[in-house]
């Protein structure tokens, strides 16, 4: 007999410790690791597919076949740019820690103008090259809030990015770079791009209102050019070439100048239904007087940054994507040509958009090849090789 009456044993409660939060780093980094390193560099592959289908339409001779290559690529283009917008999407929601490093990365920050000249450039080209797919009301849609969405985004990148350089960044003396110009020629092609606009809106103050505008957008992105280009030029002179990796982006010099010039010839084709006569007139005396001088200074860049690549190709300058730099700035020239022969009639302007259009879709080809190639492999989604090793694993 049990001197204590017998008791039931009681299990205590398995303590639940709370979930630890997900963040950038921690379980989130771990979700969709292939985006981690996914940054706003990537839309310049939508800006470079986009810019052949506007090119090619735009080009002052007929070739057949070549209106419906280019509707083709144009349709690749707006996937490319759903494809790229949700993995950025992605990229914040799973490595906020990652997207805020990029942000404060003065290498990395001035590509986030990519993001509103993808969407200008995709909007863009649907309304002079898929009109004929999806017809005109559905591409006039698409167009406006792509413009007014790139628009935003351009011109708030235009003031954070060098904010942010300022405060944050304070990059060394001698260390500017072309990708400085990212920011800044987003509002340029915004000008561009709402010349398209114009025709489309009701005659009056708001048409006028809308090209004044883009004139405005130009001269804003055209002073900030005239600023940051001699920079970039010092440090080639004073520091050198730059890094093999980095070599394509002297291209980017070509962006403002090609799309200044498609600029004032697109804005000079919409001004006589928008401004008095006298005013029109002068903004296509304009087009001709800035357009010339300033494509001549782009076949003069275009020379210097080909022979960089050269050189950098034969020191062993490998795939990265900075090859996209290849392919808008050029386009923009093509378009930049092509509006010149328009308004002058000269075989003389006709013919070098030709050439550039051809020199463009080959060097899309190659980029667009290797960068599938690289997205397959996962090389091009992998974390970026530090500068140190990189130079050991040269050597």
């Amino acid at each position: 007999m049990a001197i204590f009456p017998q008791t039931r044993t009681v299990e205590p409660l398995p303590v639940i410790a709370p979930r630890p939060r997900r963040t950038g780093a921690q379980g989130g980094g771990r979700r969709l690791p292939s985006l981690r390193y996914i940054g706003p560099n990537w839309y310049a592959s939508v800006m470079g597919t986009a810019i052949v289908a506007s090119a090619g339409v735009a080009l002052p001779v007929d070739v057949p076949g070549l209106h419906a290559a280019c509707t083709v690529v144009w349709a690749l283009s707006a996937v490319l740019l759903v494809t790229v917008l949700a993995a950025r999407a992605g990229h914040w929601l799973h490595h906020r820690d990652q997207a805020r490093a990029h942000l404060l990365d003065p290498a990395v920050a001035p590509f986030y103008g990519c993001v509103a000249m993808a969407l200008l450039a995709v909007g863009g080209a649907t309304l002079t090259v898929g009109v004929d797919v999806v017809g005109v009301r559905a591409a006039l849609a698409v167009d406006v809030v792509l413009f007014v969405a790139g628009t935003a985004i351009g011109l708030v990148a235009a003031v954070v990015v060098p904010y942010l350089m300022v405060v944050r960044h304070r990059p060394a003396p001698g260390t500017a770079s072309p990708v400085w110009l990212l920011p800044l020629v987003a509002p340029m092609v915004s000008a561009s791009q709402g010349a398209l606009l114009v025709p489309h809106v009701a005659a009056g103050q708001g048409r006028e209102a809308l090209l004044l505008a883009c004139y405005a957008m130009f001269g804003l992105s055209l002073l900030a050019t005239l600023v940051v280009l001699p920079l970039v030029f010092a440090r080639l002179v004073h520091q050198g070439p730059l890094p093999l990796a980095l070599t394509p982006t002297l291209f980017l010099v070509l962006g403002p100048l090609g799309q200044s010039t498609t600029a004032v010839n697109q804005l000079a084709d919409a001004a006589p239904g928008a401004v008095a006569g006298p005013y029109a007139s002068a903004f296509g005396a304009f087009a001709v007087l800035y357009g010339v001088p300033v494509m001549g200074f782009a076949l003069l860049w275009l020379a210097l940054a080909g022979a960089m690549v050269i050189r950098a190709t034969r020191d062993g300058m490998g795939f990265a994507m900075t090859w996209w730099a290849f392919t808008f700035p050029v386009g923009t020239c093509v378009t930049g040509a092509a509006g010149l022969a328009r308004h002058t009639g000269l075989d003389a302007l006709t013919w070098p958009a030709v050439a550039l259009y051809a020199f463009l879709v080959v060097a899309w080809a190659v980029a667009g090849t290797r960068t599938v190639r690289g997205v397959v492999s996962g090389a091009l989604t992998a974390a970026p090789v530090p500068p140190a090793a990189a130079t050991a694993r040269t050597r």
